[in-house]
């Protein structure tokens, strides 16, 4: 499929990356969108909670959300593409990944990169009651690559899945890791580290034996964090097990649904290998847009709507931009 040409020009400062981080992310008013949540029993014990919204007349479409790393379904870009989704006639199910939804989840394990069990336990629970005809799945940045990881790594889909969308996505883990690691990202990093830190010793509480305060004061990158928590946690040798086994860039020629994927060229998330141009070129069903402007998941237009969600809209809708 030939690459999408980026047509996404945003005023200054929007095209400093930076700034359009920052803002979507602290400073963008949170869209006003009704939520009900709904509780997802796991066996273990656990819980996954959705966060729903509707579309005002009876639909049988649905888009599941899932949000990036830290976040949750009560975030800007979350609830911005699910306003705009709801307008147009889709139900959203917004996911709070284990431990994301304000409450602790159960289980030593929480979520991760590459943890689409969970992903394909919501959909079957969707699944279940029968209402929906069609199902879209979009993710942003860490959803992202859980989304295309699910919909690459699998011989067959429920025949309900018929689109995805995938947005500032680190489709390879080690590299975005890195690319983290440059001196100019470390508000994201230390920002990312503190919120990991207070969970891993929130849980280390419950689970003394696994989580020791030895190794909580070891936690001082990112890198240590999946050392020393995920990868031992999810059943990986150590955090490069981890990442070489969840990125999503070796899935991507599987992929049998439409999937668009927008990362933007000013992502300082990313690395070289999040832009695959030539694995996009060679497939039918690969949609890649790069823009130049973007930052990571701040596609602004205006605080009401996103060059992004516009985009994925459109998209789902059959409009194959």
């Amino acid at each position: 499929m030939p690459l999408i040409n980026s047509k996404y020009n945003p005023p200054f400062p929007f095209t400093n990356g930076h700034f359009s981080t920052i803002y979507s992310s602290k400073i963008r008013p949170v869209p006003a969108v009704v939520q009900h949540r709904e509780r997802i029993e796991i066996v273990g014990p656990d819980f996954i909670d959705i966060d729903w919204s509707y579309a005002e007349n009876a639909t049988l479409k649905v888009a599941i959300l899932l949000h990036g790393l830290e976040g949750n379904a009560q975030r800007a870009y979350i609830k911005g593409q699910a306003k705009i989704l709801n307008n147009y006639g889709w139900d959203v199910a917004g996911v709070n990944l284990r431990g994301c939804s304000g409450e602790k989840n159960l289980m030593y394990q929480s979520y991760n990169a590459g943890k689409t069990d969970d992903l394909e336990l919501i959909i079957n629970s969707i699944l279940s009651k029968n209402k929906y005809a069609e199902i879209a799945l979009q993710g942003f940045s860490l959803g992202g690559n859980l989304t295309l990881k699910y919909l690459g790594e699998r011989q067959t889909l429920p025949k309900e899945i018929k689109k995805a969308v995938a947005i500032s996505t680190p489709l390879d883990l080690k590299g975005s890791l890195h690319a983290l690691e440059k001196y100019y990202n470390w508000v994201y990093r230390t920002s990312f580290l503190k919120n990991l830190r207070k969970k891993y010793k929130s849980k280390m509480e419950d689970f003394p034996e696994k989580m020791t305060v030895s190794d909580y004061k070891k936690i001082t990158s990112l890198l240590q964090f999946d050392d020393l928590y995920t990868a031992p946690a999810h059943g990986f040798k150590n955090a490069f097990d981890y990442y070489e086994k969840n990125s999503s860039l070796q899935f991507l020629p599987n992929i049998k649904i439409p999937t668009y994927i927008l990362n933007a060229a000013n992502d300082s998330f990313l690395s070289p290998q999040c832009y695959p141009t030539h694995i996009a070129s060679n497939s039918k069903n690969i949609f890649l847009e790069i823009s130049k402007y973007g930052g990571h998941v701040g596609f602004h237009q205006t605080n009401s709507v996103y060059y992004s969600e516009k985009r994925s809209l459109k998209f789902l809708n059959n409009n194959l931009l």
